[in-house]
């Protein structure tokens, strides 16, 4: 038999091997790549120090609780504006000349990019509310270039917004120095998802963690947004 022959009796086969790799290689590739959800962050999945000593063994159900605070505007802000939303939270404070100018330049990076997506908005605490009254917070957000709605600032009750901190998004250390309430923030941003559940921190201050987190937004509305 020559080779020739032999050739065209395995033809058929050859054919049907080769359309039989290329359909298993394609199924390997999708599951490789499939867009997987984002964790579901816990009190113990997060550093000791940022979390209330309360809840820092909880390894499930954790929602951001509900809240009453004043925005840039003096207007009253509670979770109900933010209802099936996605949105980014952090804490700061006005005078800070470290890195919250950082921080609130990449929140208005954010803001732009999110400026036409009705599901997704923002979220500033201050930690030092009895500096950033009504008056300070709009005249910061005048000077940030903030969008009212979408970007809100606020102010309100220093221990409702240190037990939002520590207790619902994980964000800030205390100073130690005894005084009641008294908080350090980090430089960390929360994504949160439309059911109040944190999915995702970053560092505020750093341009490829502001990319990661545009891109875990995507992830999120992908899949509903929780």
């Amino acid at each position: 038999m020559s080779f020739l022959s032999f050739f065209k009796g395995y033809k058929k086969f050859g054919i049907f091997f080769l359309v039989l790799c290329v359909i298993i290689m394609t199924i390997i590739y999708s599951v490789l790549n499939v867009e997987k959800p984002l964790p579901v962050y816990q009190p113990a999945m997060v550093s000791e120090e940022l979390v209330d000593s309360t809840i820092q063994h909880q390894l499930k159900y954790h929602r951001i609780a509900d809240f009453s605070l004043t925005n840039q505007n003096g207007e009253t802000i509670t979770q109900d504006n933010y209802k099936d939303k996605i949105y980014v939270a952090d804490f700061f404070f006005t005078t800070c000349q470290t890195i919250c100018p950082i921080m609130t330049d990449h929140m208005a990076q954010i803001q732009e990019e999110i400026v036409n997506d009705d599901d997704i908005m923002l979220l500033s605490h201050s930690v030092t509310p009895k500096i950033d009254d009504v008056a300070q917070l709009k005249k910061y957000a005048q000077e940030k270039g903030v969008i009212d709605e979408k970007w809100n600032l606020v102010t309100g009750d220093k221990k409702q917004i240190y037990e939002l901190a520590r207790k619902s998004y994980l964000a800030v250390k205390t100073d130690g120095n005894g005084d009641e309430y008294d908080m350090i923030h980090t430089e960390n941003f929360m994504l949160v998802d439309k059911k109040r559940q944190i999915r995702g921190f970053y560092d505020g201050t750093k341009p490829e963690d502001i990319e990661r987190l545009l891109e875990d937004i995507e992830v999120l509305k992908h899949f509903g947004g929780s």
